[in-house]
């Protein structure tokens, strides 16, 4: 690629292009005029991904805050296809529901590009820029359907706990900025490495405030109250896209603030995450098997997922640190499809998403009851699939840092966790279909191919992962 100073945001521009263009053509299009606007957003991805594998290996750097290194590429990657199986889904979703398609789909990339701004951030302030414009994307996509309560609600919490979550997340950068005296990320490490043996408790205070800020990004215990409420309130595609996309940025910027700047500090931050790590795990994994409604059940699942990456996060060897990136696109293309299959099992009047909707669904729709079961075969951890890779890694890295207890939790929950993903397949296989049930309508078209796709890639990644497992190896030391 040229050299250039502006080659680091080009991805970035990509997603915005896209959104804008949609925008564009939304406001040119006729009401009954139907036009793949998702395409454009496609055309827009697959930009952000050819400018990212011609950025490899570069160390591109714009404007000094934003820093394409091939930590962020990657995670650029794992963002661009969470945003296309998101657009995929959302195809017969938005013509169903009648949601506004222009609107939802911009939405959706400034979304993206929002995500991929804080991945490839080196500076507090840049992430917290872009932390806002990803949640205000995604505060508005919960409740996009304006006449449901239960969205307008999830919205609204969702907005409140935002709000608070930016507050702390800010109060953290003032507090690092006073101690440091700036807020770019490798001053701040440099700065804090130099410090490392003295006690000073605005660091400490500074590295507790940013964490609150993270954790509630993460959906970590006990920042994870608004998880279930938004989930189910929000359309299914839209809750597979935040439980995704919004972790996979949050996890980027965390792992680069605290594996990166605050490293030398790490004594005193691990025990903190090392108790968040347990209660997430444990919570997640025993709350979730209460739960019938099976949106609210991936919810509490999602929690459960973020306690096992933040044991990669404490681990920190190396193999647990490409345990984190393989962990999070793993768990990116399963979770995606998960909310894809609810998404496309909905109708306009009832979203389908409840425990006894999926009975029978083996004989009704075979195939669509089969993608479903290898994605929560790969949620549970069970081999041969992505989920089972990731899952491996993770608890190796704790095993090899001596972290012996977290692993075991970490197990014990994941066990635990496997009873209510059998659960809903014990319900699509073994179960009468109610005749007061009516059928799903056949899924066909960009919605089966999104499927399709997504049960290739988790094939893939756990029968051949080694190549994922490299690359998110080799990306990580690129911030080491």
């Amino acid at each position: 690629m040229i050299d250039s100073p502006f080659n680091a945001i080009v991805p970035i521009v990509c997603v915005v292009l896209a959104a804008l263009a949609i925008m564009a053509a939304e406001a040119f299009r006729a009401r009954d005029e139907q036009m793949a606007l998702g395409g454009l957003g496609i055309v827009g991805l697959i930009g952000a991904a050819v400018s990212s594998v011609l950025l490899w290996n570069e160390g591109a750097s714009s404007f000094g805050v934003i820093v394409a290194d091939n930590f962020g590429l990657f995670v650029t990657m794992t963002l661009v296809i969470i945003g296309i199986l998101t657009i995929m889904f959302s195809s017969s979703v938005v013509r169903r529901d009648g949601l506004p398609a222009g609107e939802y789909y911009a939405l959706v990339l400034f979304a993206v590009a929002g995500m991929i701004m804080m991945a490839t951030a080196n500076d507090l302030l840049v992430i917290f820029i872009a932390l806002e414009i990803l949640s205000l994307a995604v505060y508005v996509l919960t409740g996009i359907r304006r006449d449901d309560p239960r969205a307008t609600e999830a919205a609204f919490k969702y907005f409140l706990l935002g709000a608070f979550s930016s507050a702390f997340f800010v109060y953290g950068i003032a507090f690092t900025y006073g101690v440091t005296g700036s807020t770019r990320l490798d001053r701040i490490g440099t700065f804090l490495a130099a410090q490392s043996m003295s006690e000073s408790p605005l660091i400490l205070v500074a590295m507790g405030l940013l964490l609150v800020g993270f954790a509630f990004k993460i959906s970590a215990v006990p920042f994870h109250m608004w998880t279930p409420d938004a989930y189910e309130g929000a359309p299914a595609v839209v809750s597979g896209f935040m439980s995704t996309g919004v972790k996979a940025a949050a996890f980027a910027a965390f792992t680069r603030v605290f594996l990166s700047s605050f490293e030398p500090f790490s004594m005193d931050w691990a025990p903190i995450v090392w108790v968040l790590a347990v209660a997430t795990m444990i919570l997640g994994a025993v709350v979730g098997v209460a739960q019938t409604n099976v949106k609210r059940m991936l919810a509490y699942s999602s929690i459960a997922h973020g306690g096992y990456l933040l044991v990669g996060l404490i681990a920190a060897n190396q193999v647990g640190k490409a345990a984190i990136l393989f962990y999070l696109l793993a768990y990116a293309v399963t979770n995606v499809a998960a909310f894809g299959v609810i998404a496309l099992l909905g109708t306009r009047e009832a979203g389908n998403d409840e425990l006894r909707d999926f009975s029978g669904l083996g004989h009704a729709r075979p195939a669509l009851a089969g993608l479903m079961t290898v994605c929560l075969l790969s949620l549970g951890g069970l081999p041969p699939t992505a989920g089972f890779i990731g899952k491996w890694y993770i608890f190796s890295a704790a095993v090899s840092s001596g972290y012996y207890g977290l692993a075991i939790v970490g197990v014990l929950t994941s066990v635990v966790s496997v009873f209510f993903y059998l659960r809903v397949i014990v319900m699509m296989y073994m179960s009468e279909r109610n005749p007061a049930l009516a059928v799903p309508a056949q899924v066909r078209g960009v919605g089966l191919a999104a499927l399709v796709a997504s049960v290739i890639m988790i094939f893939y990644l756990g029968v051949l992962p080694t190549r994922a497992l490299d690359l998110a190896a080799a990306s990580i030391s690129t911030i080491f």
